[in-house]
């Protein structure tokens, strides 16, 4: 197992870890937000509270919960020591290909990757403090629906976004996750080898597309919850 373990902490080891990890985000992330935008179908949270009552006691989904904070640890420690390499090695330069070899925003993206990790991890940190574990704590109420009796998510996150530092936060912590992606999401493509001149560009523009929508549709949701509160 060692050529195993030389390998997970070499570099092309991290990069590859790195991408399969944050692939798996990324889909992640797709689910998430479609479960999160039934906090906007305006019947009192039945259909959120219903969704997390399904996210949290469905045994395929519970067991894939725990491949998703496994993945998160995973993707932040090898993150961390991929960027202190390449940072050691360009004499504390950067994470990554300096912006001059790639401009505008995938440059910044691309050579601030360790910074708005670190940002992105402690978001993720607060974001499951204040949600994922208070949920787990019991201190959230309970509402019944055509008699099912579940946890009453929906009212702890209304009265979260009814604060505008948090909605701040929130939203602020959403852009920095698009630049992040912005450069992540094709990155992983390239180092799996999936890197064609055919395909490429598409894999650039999904990836484009991706950053920005999918964080605007989180963005979106506090700050409609905050306006119609």
């Amino acid at each position: 197992m060692n050529w195993f373990s030389n390998f997970l902490t070499s570099s092309i080891g991290r990069k590859v870890v790195m991408s399969l990890t944050g692939l798996f985000l990324i889909s992640f992330l797709v689910v998430h937000l479609i479960g999160n935008l039934q906090l906007l179908a305006g019947d009192g949270g039945e259909k959120f509270n219903l969704y997390a009552d399904f996210m949290t006691s469905n045994p395929l989904i519970k067991m894939t919960s725990y491949l998703l904070y496994a993945g998160i640890l995973l993707h932040a420690i090898q993150g961390w020591a991929l960027w202190r390499k390449n940072r050691q090695a360009r004499g504390g330069q950067g994470y990554a290909v300096k912006v001059n070899r790639a401009a505008g925003t995938n440059g910044f993206a691309a050579s601030n990757m360790g910074w708005l990790g670190t940002i992105i991890f402690v978001f993720i940190v607060v974001h499951m403090y204040q949600f994922w574990l208070q949920m787990k704590m019991g201190t959230v109420g309970m509402q019944t629906y055509d008699g099912k009796t579940v946890k009453d998510l929906y009212t702890l996150v209304s009265a979260t976004y009814e604060n505008l530092g948090f909605v701040i936060f929130y939203v602020v912590s959403m852009v920095v996750i698009g630049y992040h992606l912005i450069h992540g999401f094709q990155s992983a493509f390239q180092t799996l080898g999936i890197n064609h001149r055919k395909y490429t560009p598409f894999i650039k523009g999904l990836g484009k597309a991706f950053s920005i929508l999918v964080p605007l549709g989180f963005a979106i949701i506090p700050i409609i919850m905050y306006l119609t509160k």
